[in-house]
């Protein structure tokens, strides 16, 4: 499939998932009301025990202090584009869609790379090139990056708004109990290049990835020796997840890496589970693992609790890259950053898939 037809496809899909999500905002907000309304209207209860009325009157104050889209002040009134990482798609569609409907004033508009796939660091580079106004990423900022902007006469600040982890994906046919982060780096370096090396059959291992530079997660800390090191001879380069999950299952010994939000769901693809070392190995999807043959009635879940706690041993920060230049990109990547920071914005980003980073 060429460029113009996986950007048709991306875009089909995420217009479905646009207007999902502005159905589900016009519910929550129905629902919103109708609570409000209830609390306002409701008759008093005199003979109700006092630690009731106390545990009563505590939760009409949370309720009537949670924050809402329409509770954040200065957000600007004009049309602006973002992009960025592929991971966010359902926070762009389920999230950015109430908050357009909840603010009207505001409008967004996703711009994708003209040359190379959309991910973090072409997001990134778009910024950084005047192209967009605020960036979407699933990695922290380089120093390169930083050194760019300085060079440019502005900054670039990080605003964490979530957390993902990310996730290893195979075939189904696949019999792996899983890896460690350095097994999984290793393969990507070209040094482990048959499965029966890490406990699976004899079968060679192909490895799916972007390229570097429009890398959208990392398994190369920025703190690791190895980041910067040339990828293995192995490694085949995909535009996107969706293209890297139709190779993988077309190959039996294909592996790639994304966004766990963005595989562990898909019913083509086993995501492994992972860990430090051979005998911690955590899965990114709840247990018990939904089969491939269960799906797609029923389809593996998100494990947020152990992302929530740290024991997953990739975790993928969300991040809003604002430009500091005082100008209006400063501006809307601040509105929009306390936009997903409300009670409502962190609830929205739960339900698209992600941890919030307000417990």
């Amino acid at each position: 499939m060429d460029n113009t037809n996986q950007k048709k496809a991306l875009i089909n899909a995420e217009i479905g998932l646009f207007l999902r999500g502005l159905i589900i905002g016009k519910v929550l907000t129905l629902m919103v009301i109708g609570g409000l309304l209830w609390w306002l209207l409701k008759p008093s209860l005199s003979s109700r025990s006092s630690t009731d009325s106390s545990s009563n009157q505590s939760f009409k104050t949370v309720s009537s202090n949670a924050s809402t889209f329409g509770t954040i002040a200065d957000v600007p009134p004009a049309s602006f584009n973002y992009g960025g990482s592929t991971a966010w798609a359902s926070i762009r569609q389920l999230v950015d869609s109430q908050i357009q409907s909840d603010r009207p004033e505001l409008q967004l508009r996703y711009v994708n790379p003209i040359n190379g796939s959309p991910g973090s660091s072409s997001g990134i580079r778009m910024l950084l090139d005047g192209k967009l106004d605020f960036a979407q990423s699933s990695r922290p900022l380089t120093d390169e990056e930083q050194a760019i902007a300085k060079e440019r006469g502005f900054t670039l600040e990080q605003r964490q708004i979530g957390m993902d982890g990310v996730a290893v994906v195979v075939n189904p046919s696949l019999k792996v109990s899983g890896l460690t982060v350095e097994q999984l780096q290793q393969i990507y370096l070209g040094q482990i290049t048959n499965w029966n090396q890490v406990g699976g059959p004899n079968l060679a291992i192909t490895a799916f990835s972007q390229r570097p530079e429009d890398a959208d997660t990392v398994i190369f800390p920025s703190n690791s020796n190895l980041k910067g090191q040339a990828l293995g001879s192995n490694v085949q380069y995909v535009y996107s997840t969706t293209e890297a999950v139709r190779q993988l299952s077309k190959n039996p010994g294909g592996v790639y890496y994304a966004s766990a939000r963005s595989v562990v769901f898909q019913c083509s693809v086993k995501a492994l589970p992972l860990g430090s070392t051979s005998g911690q190995l955590i899965p990114p999807y709840r247990e018990p693992m939904v089969s491939p043959e269960q799906c797609p009635r029923q389809r593996n879940q998100l494990n947020t609790q152990a992302i929530k706690n740290g024991s997953y041993p990739i975790i993928a920060n969300l991040f809003v890259i604002i430009k500091q230049n005082k100008g209006r990109e400063q501006q809307i990547g601040d509105a929009y950053t306390k936009l997903l920071l409300t009670d409502q914005g962190q609830r929205a980003i739960e339900q698209a898939g992600f941890v919030g980073v307000r417990q």
